[in-house]
């Protein structure tokens, strides 16, 4: 997938960790940002982390379930702002699959992607630009 032009930076802090993401130019990242800051509480599913937003958006045309390691998704299902960094239980090799179809919006541009190994069910997360 060709990914849209770079749009805006934004900030997550999740517990004792901070990390950076940029946003790219689509309907939904531009959902997210109307409805930041907002804080929320971390899920866990393998190495994606997912939480409540705000931000109400449609499945977009170019929406996927495999994704990559750092990628920000959202999930209208819930609807749900995600975090990928690594297999979930829904991967088929070492990639990262969401449980269904998401929004890629964005991705982290933090390079050490090991400290989120550390965040747990319930972790307070705040998300601002």
């Amino acid at each position: 997938m060709q990914k849209p032009a770079f749009m805006t930076h934004i900030a997550i802090k999740i517990g004792k960790y901070e990390f950076a993401g940029e946003l790219y130019d689509t309907p939904t990242a531009k959902a997210i940002v109307a409805s930041l800051p907002f804080e929320s509480s971390a899920l866990i599913w393998g190495d994606e982390i997912y939480f409540h937003v705000p931000a109400q958006a449609v499945l977009e045309p170019e929406a996927v379930a495999q994704v990559e390691v750092g990628d920000l998704a959202y999930w209208p299902s819930m609807p749900a702002f995600c975090i990928f960094f690594g297999r979930t239980p829904a991967s088929i090799g070492e990639e990262p699959r969401a449980a269904s179809a998401v929004n890629v919006f964005g991705r982290l541009t933090t390079v050490d992607l090991e400290a989120l190994h550390g965040v747990k069910d319930g972790d307070r997360i705040t998300v601002e630009c």
